[in-house]
């Protein structure tokens, strides 16, 4: 996180994680479609010749309509995901504030998830950072192919977690939102207890999240949102979930 006082201004580095051809690329492209056009910045691709990583710049956002002038700043960040990049993807979750761990629900990728939330803890512990204490959301994709992992499997595997789950079918932009909304509400809500944010912006409770919920065309509240994840109670903070 970034803090400058001057300019009233806060800068979130949000990460995308997972397995190669979870569908980090896709969520976050379909996320940069459906943001309105005068709050995204632009879409930058860099090539690799098995992969692609994926970043864009949220540009300031105007937040408090009260007069706080507030600004927000979101850098939103896929890894590549192949084997061959594990570099690359130590150096673009460095200063993470938040991570959404896109997950593979076929079964035939259950070892792939596995080993790739592994390598997120090992990664995040090598910037002096654990995996039960970043703001971290897990998104099963690909719900509509067949021999997925089943939806009571899921749910229970949410219940014991302490972490949001959300499935989604983002080729067709199901679950991009939620999923989105939900990394920043945990990373928001994060960092506003440490470090008080929204008494030294003057934002009221919430505001954040409604503001940038309607940039992405959502005007329900966010608990509605929240509430279309699996294992829709409270999480009971057993620790962090083996995806």
């Amino acid at each position: 996180m970034q803090v400058q006082d001057g300019a009233r201004e806060v800068t979130l580095k949000l990460v995308y994680y997972g397995p190669g051809l979870g569908g980090k690329t896709t969520n976050v492209a379909a996320l940069h479609e459906r943001l309105h056009g005068d709050a995204r910045g632009q879409l930058v691709t860099l090539e690799t010749a098995d992969d692609r990583t994926l970043f864009f710049d949220m540009l300031p956002l105007e937040i408090g309509a009260s007069g706080s002038n507030a600004r927000l700043r979101i850098k939103v960040f896929t890894v590549p995901g192949q084997p061959i990049h594990a570099a690359a993807r130590r150096l673009v979750l460095d200063g993470a504030d938040g991570v959404a761990f896109i997950a593979d629900s076929r079964l035939s990728h259950v070892e792939t998830n596995a080993q790739s939330f592994v390598e997120l803890r090992d990664n995040l512990q090598t910037h002096n950072m654990r995996v039960e204490q970043i703001p971290l959301v897990i998104q099963f994709n690909k719900r509509d192919l067949p021999k997925v992992r089943g939806d009571d499997e899921l749910h229970r595997l949410a219940a014991g977690s302490r972490e949001m789950v959300f499935p989604a079918v983002a080729s067709r932009g199901t679950g991009v939102v939620e999923t989105f909304l939900a990394l920043f509400h945990v990373t928001w809500t994060a960092l506003d207890q440490q470090h008080g944010l929204s008494e030294k912006l003057q934002l009221g409770p919430g505001l954040p999240q409604r503001e940038l919920g309607s940039l992405l065309g959502v005007n329900e509240p966010i608990e509605q949102v929240l509430s279309r994840r699996y294992g829709c109670g409270t999480p009971n903070g057993k620790g962090a979930l083996p995806a």
